[in-house]
């Protein structure tokens, strides 16, 4: 221990401390060249899912629209949107769908109708950003087939279909902390309709 205190203490010694000790523990974490990272570039940080704020401004923006929504019958947001994805492409799922909410529902004219619209589409776009680099990884069909499903739908139901996204934005909200922390919720995403 002396000794390496005494190395250490010179600028020399310093340098050589932290090439050969400290530089090894910071590159272990980092993936290596030609491994998989799909599944650290699809995943978020807990912290964000955790921010109250945030979270009540989403859920209250959520029941909002959701008073207003006329059809009980269909859901936008739900298990039917993994239907035949694997697990590991769950996150890329996720992205997809928020940045159609995003662009599509949040960003349009209804922007002006309901409180925090712009908070939740502040956040739910930063989310989207930190995923650029999640890719999915096999075959897509399945992806884009859910994906057209969804918006489909959304047509169909006119403009109470991006009554129904917004009010839906607790459960995006939820599935995507789900599929994109490490740390996934227990139990289900249940809303009565």
């Amino acid at each position: 221990m002396a000794s390496l205190h005494t190395s250490a203490s010179s600028f020399p010694g310093w340098l050589l401390f932290c090439c050969c000790c400290c530089l090894p523990l910071l590159t272990s974490s980092l993936p290596l060249k030609g491994a998989p990272g799909a599944h650290h570039a699809c995943r978020l940080r807990k912290i964000h899912f955790q921010q109250p704020y945030i979270r009540n401004r989403t859920y209250t923006l959520a029941k909002t629209a959701s008073a207003s929504d006329k059809d009980t019958d269909n859901r936008l947001i739900g298990q039917q949107l993994f239907a035949n994805i694997r697990e590991s492409n769950r996150c890329y799922m996720m992205k997809r769908v928020v940045e159609l909410v995003v662009k599509d529902v949040l960003l349009t004219e209804v922007k002006s109708q309901y409180p925090y619209v712009e908070e939740v589409t502040q956040f739910l776009a930063s989310l989207t950003s930190e995923l650029s680099s999640c890719q999915f990884s096999g075959k897509r069909d399945h992806i884009e087939k859910n994906l057209e499903q969804m918006k489909n739908k959304m047509e169909q139901l006119g403009d109470n279909g991006k009554t129904k996204a917004i009010g839906e934005l607790d459960l995006l909200f939820d599935y995507m902390e789900n599929a994109c922390t490490d740390a996934p919720k227990k139990g289900g995403n249940k809303k009565k309709n």
